[in-house]
């Protein structure tokens, strides 16, 4: 009879048991890694027609450094170097297309070492940052390099070549406002990768129509900006319309490329809309009444850092779980 059971326990399916995550992307993490790669190929394209081939040689100078600095630390720590996972080569991408044109190559590279170094290996490596590195970059080279973050040129076919504000700058400091238009096609200054809206907007629709970025970060961004800027602007007509906060700036591509950044933004789907609308608020504060004509940068970092607490509140009930 033992016998029997014993039979018919081995041909019974085994019943495996593992840790989370129980759900799964389409795609890996060198898939997704890549994909956001390739969206950004756009806004490279647009940084060289606008402003001339030597910005292939800041970006390039970001990745080079970026992905090094990532393969150096590594191999000091004796860890598999996984370089290859094009997370480091993002990194060096993204902060390269948020510096301004024809930007210092050693003020490039040290932001990229930073970038790495102090913004991603120093929480231990991918997963484990709780601020995007290349913002964490970007800021480091604001603090240490003030004017030469700061210094705008005009895209080399425009009038004139000499430095000009960027249109945020313009509006909040000399009270004149840049229209619609040049904003979507990119013929004005600012960021490498910032100006032109609509190639932006061809690499982050490709990431929302593949899953790659969540599309209730940008979402809820967007309505944040409507709300926030929109209610300030019918109070007072001289600040930023809607539509102006929305396609001048870096917003777009904070949206798209910053703020859906998976180690640094909420997994929860209610989480998501909070820290995309908390981003929107400390975005439109900073324009409006700060020092600085943006807010990109310092307004996703800061809700990068309420992240473990917006998680923390807004999972959902575990099975069977019993409230304290």
């Amino acid at each position: 009879m033992s016998s029997v059971t014993v039979t018919e326990a081995q041909n019974e399916r085994e019943l495996l048991l593992s840790t989370s995550p129980h759900l799964q992307s389409r795609w890996t993490t060198k898939q997704i890694m890549w994909f956001v790669v390739l969206a950004l190929v756009p806004s490279v394209v647009s940084a060289v027609l606008f402003f001339g081939f030597y910005q292939l040689v800041v970006i390039a100078t970001a990745v080079v450094f970026a992905a090094g600095t990532e393969a150096v630390i590594q191999y000091l720590l004796k860890k598999p170097i996984t370089v290859s996972d094009g997370s480091a080569v993002i990194t060096g991408l993204l902060l390269g297309l948020i510096v301004p044109p024809n930007f210092s190559l050693s003020f490039t590279a040290l932001g990229a070492v930073f970038a790495i170094g102090v913004g991603k290996m120093l929480f231990g490596g991918l997963g484990f940052n709780i601020f995007n590195p290349a913002l964490a970059g970007r800021a480091f080279l604001q603090a240490a390099f003030p004017v030469a973050i700061t210094t705008w040129t005009m895209p080399h076919w425009a009038v004139d070549s000499v430095s000009k504000a960027t249109p945020l700058a313009a509006l909040k400091f000399d009270g004149v406002s840049t229209a619609v238009a040049p904003l979507f096609f990119g013929n004005v200054g600012g960021s490498l990768g910032e100006t032109s809206a609509i190639a932006v907007l061809l690499g982050g629709i490709f990431l929302l129509v593949t899953g790659v970025a969540n599309w209730r970060i940008p979402a809820a961004m967007t309505v944040g900006v409507i709300v926030f800027g929109g209610g300030l602007w019918l109070i007072d007509s001289t600040y930023p319309t809607p539509i102006f906060h929305i396609f001048a700036g870096s917003f777009l591509f904070g949206a798209l490329f910053m703020a859906t950044d998976y180690v640094s933004s909420p997994v929860t789907g209610l989480g998501m809309w909070i820290y995309g609308l908390g981003i929107s608020l400390v975005l439109v504060l900073i324009r409006v009444f700060g020092g600085l004509p943006e807010g990109v940068m310092y307004s996703i970092l800061f809700m990068n850092a309420f992240v473990p607490l917006i998680d923390r509140y807004t999972r959902p009930r575990i099975f069977g779980e019993v409230k304290s």
